[in-house]
């Protein structure tokens, strides 16, 4: 680590993929991520790496495929609309057991929606966006340090477990300008997978990456040893951050720059008197479902804050089996909720008071 610089979080994600071993970026510029892109543009030739604006978002990720089966570090990146043009894409990359980073900086939708931030592509990230049985590892950054930070950490997990993974950011943590402390530079030398289509030199067997399985009882091998894998991937895997929860009667659950805004609103809570507390995903898949299931125990309600119009907390209520209720402080459409706002949803929580 460096001292720190003051970055764009579209940009820290682009440098710190640099510095984490990537050496091929392929996509397709749409706004709010079109910063990356453009990073990418200007420091990818002078590192001796591969920078291609590809036809489309479609091309784009195929051509993402074809790097991730030579066992290189490769990423795309796109907003909304563009990750939804490249989901077949992810699905064959799923289906072959190969590791990528697919960054996800988001907009308002459906459709084209709009360019402001939003985090309503919660469902397409972590329940498998393409067709058949996958899933992808999802982590969601709420400052422009965690864009660096975690774009490191999901090109190892994807690597680890041979798997795509995505950052799930919105449009206002990749447009803010903040302090970032840099990773160091990581030794980007090449090393022979056993998987990898690299060529035999007529020293090795073929290895073959494809996700089609015509004998179904194959396939359905395939599935049941990457879902045993995806198991794993959930005991071990899932982050989050716990804050002022340890006597807190009402739990607060956000992500992104909803989290930075319920944060405050935690802190005015108190400042009431309200005991609450709060638990942020950092991984968004595997979802921390046992940390929700323990607050569960010593909680009397909780409040999802989500811009979109309610999409975790349905896995709220899932990791907690219904056992309390859940209340939703939503915005959509690009628009940001206040701390106020938040803070009217914890004291209903508490039954409209704040005694």
């Amino acid at each position: 680590m460096g001292n720190k610089v003051l970055m764009k979080g579209n940009e820290a994600i682009a440098e710190a993929a640099i510095r984490s071993g990537c050496r091929h970026y392929l996509g397709y510029p749409i706004t709010p991520q079109t910063e990356l892109a453009a990073y990418m543009a200007k420091r990818m030739p002078k590192i001796g790496g591969v920078f291609l604006q590809a036809e489309s978002e479609i091309a784009a990720i195929n051509m993402v495929y074809g790097v991730a089966a030579t066992g290189r570090r490769v990423m795309t990146s796109s907003s909304s609309p563009g990750i939804s043009l490249k989901q077949e894409g992810i699905s064959y990359i799923a289906g072959s057991d190969l590791p990528c980073l697919i960054v996800n900086v988001q907009r308002g939708g459906p459709g084209l929606g709009g360019i402001q931030p939003s985090q309503s592509d919660y469902f397409q990230a972590t329940k498998g966006g393409g067709h058949g049985d996958y899933h992808l590892i999802v982590v969601a950054p709420s400052s422009v340090q965690e864009m660096a930070q975690l774009t490191g950490l999901a090109f190892d997990l994807a690597e680890k477990y041979r798997m795509p993974a995505m950052l799930l950011a919105d449009g206002t943590v990749g447009q803010m300008m903040e302090p970032v402390e840099l990773p160091d530079e990581k030794d980007v030398e090449f090393t022979e997978k056993d998987w990898a289509v690299t060529g035999t030199k007529m020293q090795r067997p073929h290895h073959i990456v494809n996700s089609l399985y015509l004998v179904p009882d194959e396939l359905e091998r395939k599935n049941f040893e990457r879902f045993e894998r995806y198991r794993r991937i959930q005991e071990t895997e899932a982050r989050y951050e716990s804050f002022l929860m340890d006597d807190a009667e009402i739990c607060v659950v956000a992500f992104g720059i909803a989290a930075r805004v319920s944060k405050n609103a935690v802190l005015a809570a108190r400042a009431e008197g309200l005991k609450v507390g709060m638990i942020r995903p950092i991984t968004l898949w595997p979802f921390p479902s046992q940390a929700l299931k323990e607050a569960a125990d010593r909680v009397k309600g909780f409040v999802s804050v989500e811009l979109s119009m309610g999409q975790m907390i349905e896995d709220i209520k899932l990791a907690i089996s219904c056992r309390k209720p859940v209340e939703l402080v939503n915005r959509a459409g690009g628009m940001i909720m206040s701390p106020d706002e938040v803070l009217a949803g914890i004291r209903k929580m508490n039954g409209g008071d704040n005694q």
